[in-house]
């Protein structure tokens, strides 16, 4: 329901953060607040996923789509609730989580809260092979560019995969274009090239 939120990170909060978006106030339930805290009051684009329960429609709230995909993929697996899902990727990265499901590597499952042996085994039974590796980025480094994240809503628009489009937006992020326009047209020529 719910892609993303573009706002003010207004609190940062032990279980979640607010996040204000035209005047309004959404909570979001995310793996680890605190690495939010040097974002207090700056804009970003959070990923986002509503979860809806029979008790309470719950928002969580994702630093970029690969980590919101991770969450999703984790969800749907067979002992795995919300709240292990977050818990998981609290301290691991999805690449780290990927790794350990396709080398079978139980161990490194196990060392999360409420994960035993039987349900890092389902983990890697249910997720094993269905998983990418992508590069790892933090699109929370800076403060968010708003005519880069136009121009990749426009790469995304022609069709270019999120891969692609994480391996040019690492370079576009060091340029200072003042239009959309700019943007675009160097992108779509490394995008060719």
């Amino acid at each position: 329901m719910y892609a993303y939120l573009k706002g003010n990170i207004t609190k940062v909060l032990p279980t979640h953060l607010v996040i204000e978006v035209g005047g309004i106030g959404y909570e979001c339930l995310t793996p680890n607040p605190y690495r939010f805290n040097h974002l207090l009051n700056a804009s970003v684009t959070l990923q986002t996923q509503l979860v809806v329960r029979e008790d309470a429609q719950l928002l969580y709230g994702f630093k970029d789509e690969e980590e919101k995909a991770m969450f999703n993929s984790l969800n749907k697996v067979t002992g795995i609730g919300p709240k292990s899902a977050l818990a998981i990727l609290a301290t691991s990265t999805p690449q780290e989580i990927i790794k350990a499901i396709e080398s079978e590597n139980e161990s490194y499952l196990i060392k999360f809260p409420g994960i035993g042996k039987k349900t890092a085994r389902q983990i890697i039974l249910d997720l094993k092979g269905k998983l990418v590796i992508t590069d790892e980025t933090d699109v929370f480094d800076h403060v968010s560019n708003d005519l880069l994240d136009e121009a990749v809503l426009v790469f995304e628009a022609l069709g270019y995969s999120k891969r692609e489009i994480t391996k040019i937006e690492k370079q576009l992020k060091g340029k200072n274009f003042s239009t959309v326009d700019e943007y675009v047209k160097l992108g779509l020529q490394m995008l060719v090239s």
